[in-house]
């Protein structure tokens, strides 16, 4: 342990690496309760962070009882710095922030031993509202810096939203799909029927057991499903469908499912959504609008206010599906690769990840990962083929989605005719998209802005393990 932390404080430092304020009458009072067999035992933390939470809630000593809270203050901003810097490293290259940017929200202790005023810092709020019962003093603070109001709304503005999946299922409710899914990324009426009873069995059985958890004082975060409430799921619904359904494929769709919700949160909290130029600026995005008549001319669409809103539905389209076939395509991989060798899958998904959010070399990767050289990197990740399979899947999920969509902008008849342009134009879409990906990899990566491909995908792997 490093027993500094208990007489350092960290401040924020306007945008740079926070600064370290020493309090030297904590660290008189800190070298003075604790010996060195304390220290250097493997519990220390704990053992520390008990006593000092013992002087604190005692009143008979007033100055123990400072001093102590002054530590353990002290311990909570490198706990809240570890915190920033997870948040960062895991999200800040995706969505343009650094660990200072939310350093600088949740960082506000002056250090003083003292209440000089009525404002309570956060650090002293994480304090106050600790239960030891509950929790250790590292995993409650990192709950309360990612509940934090300024933090969330910051994020939010940058298109993060910080739920879990499992979360978002869970207080969803089955009747709220029909709005979500129809209104907001215009779903087919079969797709929203087929959504809302895989959230009805999801709740079933997921949300089933959480209630019993909680009813034995066992509450916590919303994990990943076990394989066996999985195969809960699919044997519910299997008996609302008649249909046998794989956990494999479950997964997959809640995992999709919790994507187009959490798109709708982060859209209705005043986050922002990618707004990569799906359609304007690059010659082939157009050529979608183009073939796409209205219902009064055989002549492209001319009226400014129809492309807008055909744009407006159809980018979340774009994106929704651009997700779910990058989540099908991996978890497919990870799941042939993990029959064979469940370690080996485990390294495709490192991979993929160190390639493509980190943006490290092949070469690295192989140290990294401990492989032999990096062609057994490329052997291992296939991504040409990885590519192709997304291309693949996602044009057949354009393909219907766009269909269905375009019946608003021209009589049937036309469509008829016009199947062909469309499924053409939206090919030579994710043409580019794919192309501009594959350049992406065979270049220099390091200064550059990640593709809508990679982007998309870090995102997508966040929740896929």
């Amino acid at each position: 342990m490093t027993k500094s932390k208990y007489w350092k404080l960290l401040q924020t430092n306007l945008g740079k690496q926070p600064k370290v304020l020493v309090i030297p009458a904590a660290k008189r009072f800190f070298e003075a309760a604790f010996n060195e067999s304390i220290l250097s035992s493997d519990q220390a933390d704990a053992q520390i962070q008990q006593q000092l939470l013992r002087w604190v809630r005692d009143d008979s000593n007033g100055e123990q009882q400072l001093l102590a809270e002054r530590c353990l203050l002290c311990f909570i901003s490198w706990e809240i710095k570890h915190v920033c810097l997870q948040l960062a490293n895991q999200f800040g290259a995706i969505h343009g922030f650094t660990s200072e940017d939310l350093l600088s929200l949740v960082l506000d202790d002056d250090g003083s031993i003292e209440l000089r005023n009525s404002y309570t810092c956060f650090s002293r709020n994480i304090l106050q509202s600790f239960d030891p019962v509950q929790s250790s003093l590292k995993t409650w603070t990192s709950i309360r810096v990612k509940q934090h109001p300024e933090v969330c709304k910051f994020l939010l503005e940058r298109g993060l939203y910080l739920v879990s999946d499992w979360a978002i299922l869970n207080d969803t409710q089955p009747k709220q799909l029909q709005r979500i899914l129809g209104e907001f990324h215009s779903l087919t009426s079969t797709e929203i029927l087929q959504a809302q009873r895989l959230l009805e069995s999801y709740h079933v059985v997921y949300r089933g057991d959480r209630l019993q958890q909680r009813a034995r004082g066992m509450g916590g975060r919303c994990t990943v499903p076990t394989p066996e409430q999985l195969k809960q799921i699919a044997q519910h619904l299997e008996s609302q469908t008649d249909q046998k359904i794989l956990s494999e494929t479950v997964m997959m769709q809640l995992q999709s499912l919790a994507n187009y919700l959490r798109q709708y949160r982060i859209y209705i909290r005043g986050g922002i959504l990618p707004t990569k130029s799906l359609d304007a600026d690059d010659g082939d995005y157009n050529s979608l609008l183009e073939r796409i008549p209205s219902p009064d001319t055989t002549n492209p669409l001319e009226n400014e206010d129809e492309q807008a809103e055909f744009l407006q539905v159809y980018r979340p389209q774009f994106l929704a599906c651009l997700d779910e076939a990058l989540v099908k395509v991996t978890t497919a991989r990870v799941e042939q690769i993990r029959r064979k060798d469940a370690q080996k899958a485990q390294k495709f998904l490192a991979a993929l990840r160190l390639f493509h959010c980190e943006r490290l070399s092949m070469s690295k990767i192989a140290q990294s990962l401990e492989l032999r050289a990096q062609d057994a990197v490329t052997r291992l990740l296939k991504l040409k083929e990885f590519r192709a399979d997304v291309r693949h899947q996602l044009l057949e999920m354009l393909r219907s989605r766009v269909l269905e969509l375009a019946k608003n902008y021209t009589v049937p008849e036309h469509l008829a005719k016009l199947e062909d342009q469309i499924i053409q134009a939206l090919d030579e879409q994710i043409s580019h998209l794919i192309n501009v990906a594959e350049s992406e990899a065979q270049s220099s990566r390091n200064n550059s802005s990640p593709s809508q491909f990679t982007e998309r995908l870090c995102q997508q792997l966040e929740n896929i393990s």
